[in-house]
């Protein structure tokens, strides 16, 4: 696919400099580099910036290495690596901060709308859910945001060594935690999803799972399970939730998505029918839109259906689907 990393979250060009992350002089170089950059992250949310209080954050909001906050977490700084003109990034976890109301339910779901303004930062400088405010970041940002935010959400969820259950370190700058008790090493862990644009003649197949805002669907997607192909899984995923059968399948683009964790692998598969069985442990619900009902839909102009979130690959994706661009 040409556009493949037009997808959000993609082709931010960042340098990594993995090789940086075992040397521990060149790190402590690269945090005192004026114009080094630190991302403060508070509980899975990065720190943007508003222009005013009434507009949406327009971008990523930078902290000094030298900030106290930043500072104070320079011992488990996660080193995210060099911009296109060397600069440094890192992030840090602020989590321990407590602010006043917050709704711990709401904090990370797609319905989060709340903010976080530290006081020890400045006005316009807050808080925000990813998803809320990925397509006003440009493309450098989203990639540094997304990887920050997987990051940390792994760090949180391996504490302890999967081989005999001590408490592990972090290590390479955020890029491994390893056992003190038993040597073992363990790596970022990313989970294969495929989402399927599944078409027959001139319709796309949507679904939508419980839960979701009325009107909300959204391409069929699930995780890739061990010893499966990226076909194999687009098949048995949308058999299982909607008894349809699928031939052909190829492979489109592909997103980080740091929710908490995935990589998803947008692909196109052609239906051997069109009839539909759901099962209701799976999906809610699932329907056949034809390419002149999805331009409605995209126009905001359908009585029901309500577009894909922008940003989302499963919009990218049925976007290049009715632009007829996905080759």
């Amino acid at each position: 696919m040409k556009r493949a990393e037009q997808v959000t979250f993609g082709g931010g060009m960042l340098e990594r400099a993995a090789h940086l992350r075992s040397d521990s002089a060149a790190l402590e170089t690269a945090w005192n580099t004026p114009g080094a950059q630190v991302l403060l992250m508070w509980r899975g949310k990065p720190l943007t910036r508003q222009e005013t209080e009434t507009d949406l954050p327009c971008g990523l909001a930078w902290s000094k290495p030298a900030h106290p906050l930043a500072a104070a977490c320079k011992p488990d700084a996660l080193f995210l690596g060099l911009t296109s003109d060397g600069t440094p990034c890192f992030a840090c976890d602020i989590s321990g901060w407590q602010p006043d109301d917050v709704d711990s339910e709401a904090l990370n779901s797609f319905a989060d709308a709340s903010e976080q303004q530290h006081p020890d930062l400045p006005s316009g400088h807050v808080f925000v859910e990813l998803r809320r405010v990925m397509t006003r970041l440009s493309p450098l940002e989203a990639e540094l945001a997304a990887t920050a935010k997987a990051l940390l959400a792994w760090h949180r969820s391996h504490r302890y060594c999967a081989c005999c259950g001590a408490a592990s370190d972090m290590a390479q700058a955020g890029w491994q935690r390893v056992c003190p008790a038993c040597k073992a090493p363990h790596f970022p862990r990313t989970d294969p999803v495929v989402i399927m644009l599944i078409t027959h003649g001139d319709s796309v197949l949507m679904g939508r799972s419980p839960g979701w805002p009325e009107g909300m669907y959204s391409l069929l997607a699930g995780f890739v399970e061990p010893g499966e192909t990226l076909e194999a899984a687009v098949r048995r995923e949308v058999l299982e939730e909607t008894g349809v059968q699928v031939g052909p399948v190829r492979y489109l683009s592909s997103q980080p998505w740091a929710f908490p964790m995935s990589l998803m692998f947008g692909c196109a598969g052609e239906a051997l029918s069109r009839e539909i069985t759901i099962d209701p442990e799976e999906i809610e619900d699932a329907l056949w839109i034809g390419r002149q009902e999805m331009m409605t839909v995209f126009a905001g102009e359908h009585p029901v259906l309500k577009p894909a979130r922008k940003g989302a690959i499963a919009q990218f994706l049925i976007k290049n689907w009715l632009a007829d661009t996905l080759d």
